[in-house]
């Protein structure tokens, strides 16, 4: 049986990916969008992009989603954060505008800290 190999692409932050995000099973899994926080050797952290509204202060509508290369208004949900193997990244769907990525930040900085 062959296998499947992704050609080379340099990752970045602030890009947006479709991913085999697996299910705590580990068994099945589910390919949906998100977006690159930083990189950690060979692993990713990311956060979920959903196309659902948002409902709590870490959740980070994306402005320009269609330059993101997303197919509908997305919310960033930086409260369902995940640690990938870089190989779970199957496709590049683009970059989150300056705009965009400066409010995550924002966002981050005020709501995503440790509670103790």
């Amino acid at each position: 049986m062959r296998r499947k190999t992704r050609v080379f692409t340099m990752i970045q932050p602030g890009e947006i990916w479709i991913a085999d995000i697996r299910y705590t099973d580990g068994v099945s899994s589910k390919k949906r969008p998100v977006l690159v926080l930083w990189l950690d050797g060979v692993d990713v952290v990311v956060a979920v992009v959903t196309t659902a509204q948002p409902r709590t202060e870490t959740d980070v509508v994306i402005s320009d989603w269609q330059n993101a290369g997303l197919r509908a208004p997305s919310t960033v949900r930086l409260s369902r954060l995940d640690c990938l193997e870089q190989t779970l990244l199957l496709r590049r769907l683009g970059m989150l505008s300056a705009n965009d990525r400066q409010l995550i930040r924002t966002v981050w900085d005020a709501h995503v800290k440790p509670q103790f």
